[in-house]
Parts: structure tokens; C-alpha cells; sequence
């Protein structure tokens, strides 16, 4: 990481990732399904200039037991579809990505690809999407297509190849129209340029999808395809073929060392030059005062009735000192983070409103935006079309 390069996103769910967080007197946990409530998330995140926000989304009820529903009635159940929240945000919004969550073990391919390209014009060229696996008994029950037996851990390797076919279906669907295939002639009366539409003719273990997508090239081009990886296979799918990894480290080593890891995948997947952004994950509890911070992720505790454990790191503490964090694992390596606030709106607050600021400080954070579409954010290229002829 060198000068203004680092990157930041923020991912949003529910009143925050604590459990308790709904129970705080700044909640808005009567609006959680309003979309007036993810509009002024993703506008104060705009203001703070963040890169772009993430939404979670899943096809079960949230559960604190990753393997399947938990029962409980204290937590935070039902949440909106997180492509249509994006949706509805974009046009109140200018500059900020928008990257909501798909999962791949039940969902088709060709489903998501035009529903993201869709997003990608409703933002002029601000979408993105990340994939998720799924081993969950309960959600494979709502669908009764795949035998429960059949899913795995989440970072088996069955599971994680089929999202990477799924990605490699979606990407292609996305080129099977050429920039340029909407003829629109009013006096020829011609419309498209069928000879720019492409069959994508993909044939896999999982997948059979002949294309072309009935939606045409989106304006990125390609909008940015993010994934979680929490583990050596999951490392292989980042460097296969997605533009933006979220990986979890404890510290500054373990953060090298998955670099590492993460970039040795790319340069087997022959994607040596090209820009592959890894995320750090951290749940932030951010106040002016340290201590304050402390004392507020404790009363949230004590409102769950449990420490509040997380597969993130968790910090506690100030602005300054979050700042200092970011500073020292960037240069291990990762060039950016995805920032889970761990109550809303208080610790989004915290970020645009403190972190930021002392981030530009540093010189660590750009000024402005400087790009109208998150590819350009990213710095990554407009990509070629695979099916335009050399």
C-alpha cells in the first residue's frame, strides 16, 4: 500500500453486526424494512466517501449457528432482498458502489447476471456482487433440488468450484452482447446487430447455459465480482476469478501471510498482472474515547447475555487507533478493508464522520471521489470483450 491507495467499504446488515445492536436507543429497528432506512445508510457512507457498501443477504432466517436455524427470538429475523435494496438506493445516490450478495448453491446463474447488470445501468456503473456458498441443511430445504447429504462445509472444495463456475457463467453472459450491438436505426428499422449477440455454450459439471443474456452489456463492462475467503480453498476461487477477496487475519503476520497465499493463487490462475484487490474483514466499535467504545460493545453484551464473538477481527477503541491498525496491516499487504459496523447508525457514523477524516490526515484516503464508476474506483480497467473478434 503506498500513498492514497487504501480502499474502503462498509458492509451492511440488519441494526449492525452485534446481535443486541436492534435494541440500542439509536436503533431504527421499527425501519429495518423501509427503504427510506438503507437510503440514509448508504448516504451517510457516501459522505464519507467509502468506496462502496455491501449488503448481506441469505436465503434463510439469520441464525448465530452457521450450520442452520438457531430458534432464538432476540435476534434480528426477515431481511429485504439485497439486489432490489440496491436497486432502489441507486438512483438516490451518485457516486458510491453498490455490491449486494447472491448465493450461488441455489440461485442460476443466468438469473444473476441480468439482475446485476440491471443494477449496474440503474447506477450508471456502480455495481457489483458478491458470491456466496451455502452448506445450510434449511435453506437447501427451500428449494428440495439438491439432497442436504450432498452440501458440505462451506469452504469444501465441491461448493467453492461450482461458484467458480457460476462466476465464469455469469462473466460470460455479461460479454455475450458487444458494446455496440444495439443498432437502434429508426429509419432501417433495425434495432440490434445479431451477429454482435454470442451463445456462450457453457458446459459444466453444474451448469449447461447456452446464452446469449437477454439484457446487453452492462455499462462497467463487467461490474465488480467480490467473494469471502476463509481458508486455502476459498483462496484458489479469489484467485481464479474475482476482482475483490475478503479474507478475515488476526494480525499484521497472519494478514501477510494470506497475501500471500491469495497472490500465489493468481499468478497459478495466469492472472499475474492483472488487479485483484484483497480486503481485509474487521467488526469496528469506534467512539471518541476508547473507553466509551469499551463500554458500549459491553452493554451490548450484556443486552445479548454473551460476549459478542465474530470470525473477524473485533476492534474496540478510537478512530486514531483504528487508523493506526489499517495503516500497519496495509503494508502486510492488503489494499483495502471491509468495515463492519458493529451498530447502526453509530458506528457507520464513526466511520465517515472520524475514521475518515483522520485517515486523510495521514494521507492514507483520497480527498474526493475520482471516478464515476466503481471499476474506476478500484482502479480496475473497463475489460475487453471475450467474444469480439481480434
Amino acid at each position: 500500500m503506498t500513498g492514497c491507495h487504501l480502499h474502503l467499504a462498509v458492509a451492511l446488515d440488519g441494526a449492525g453486526w452485534h446481535p443486541a445492536a436492534w435494541r440500542t436507543g439509536t436503533a431504527r429497528a421499527a425501519e429495518l424494512l423501509t427503504a427510506r432506512y438503507w437510503v440514509d445508510l448508504v448516504q451517510e457512507a457516501e459522505r464519507g466517501l467509502v468506496d462502496f457498501v455491501t449488503f448481506e443477504d441469505g436465503l434463510g432466517l439469520q441464525s448465530a449457528v452457521p450450520s442452520g436455524a438457531d430458534g432464538r427470538t432476540d435476534l434480528v429475523k426477515g431481511r429485504l432482498d439485497s439486489v432490489l435494496v440496491a436497486a432502489r438506493v441507486a438512483p438516490l445516490t451518485e457516486s458510491i458502489g453498490l455490491v449486494p450478495t447472491v448465493v450461488a448453491t441455489h440461485t442460476e446463474p443466468f438469473h444473476c447476471s441480468k439482475a446485476i447488470a440491471t443494477l449496474d445501468y440503474a447506477s450508471t456503473g456502480r455495481a457489483g456482487l458478491i458470491v456466496r456458498v451455502s452448506a445450510r441443511p434449511d435453506e437447501a430445504r427451500h428449494f428440495g433440488r439438491r439432497e442436504v447429504a450432498e452440501l458440505q462445509a462451506e469452504n469444501s472444495l465441491p461448493l467453492l468450484e461450482e461458484a467458480a463456475d457460476y462466476i465464469e457463467v455469469v462473466r460470460r453472459l455479461w460479454d455475450s452482447w458487444e458494446d455496440d450491438a444495439e443498432v437502434r436505426d429508426v429509419a432501417s428499422g433495425r434495432f440490434i446487430d445479431r451477429a454482435k449477440l454470442h451463445y456462450i455454450d457453457f458446459e459444466g459439471r453444474w451448469f449447461s447455459v447456452k446464452g446469449p443474456s437477454i439484457t446487453p452489456r452492462p455499462p462497467q463492462g463487467q461490474p465488480v465480482v467480490a467473494a469471502p475467503a476463509y481458508g486455502p480453498a476459498s483462496y484458489r476461487l479469489i484467485g481464479r476469478g474475482i476482482d475483490v477477496g475478503f479474507v478475515a487475519p488476526r494480525g499484521t503476520a497472519d494478514a501477510a501471510a494470506i497475501v500471500d497465499a491469495v497472490r500465489t493463487e493468481q499468478e497459478l490462475a495466469g492472472r499475474a498482472g492483472e488487479v485483484l484487490h484483497v480486503f481485509g474483514e474487521i467488526v469496528v466499535f469506534l467512539d471518541r474515547k476508547p473507553v466509551d467504545a469499551v463500554g458500549r460493545k459491553s452493554h451490548l453484551d450484556d443486552l445479548a447475555g454473551e460476549e459478542y464473538v465474530s470470525d473477524a477481527r473485533i476492534f474496540v477503541g478510537s478512530a486514531p487507533q483504528l487508523a493506526e491498525l489499517l495503516e500497519d496491516w496495509g503494508r502486510a499487504g492488503l489494499s483495502g478493508f471491509r468495515l463492519r459496523p458493529g451498530a447502526l447508525p453509530d458506528d457507520l457514523n464513526a466511520i465517515t464522520r472520524a475514521l475518515v477524516p483522520e485517515l486523510q490526515r495521514r494521507g492514507l484516503f483520497r480527498p474526493s471521489y475520482e471516478a464515476g464508476t466503481l471499476r474506476g474506483l478500484l482502479g480496475l480497467p473497463r475489460p475487453d470483450n471475450r467474444y469480439v473478434a481480434a
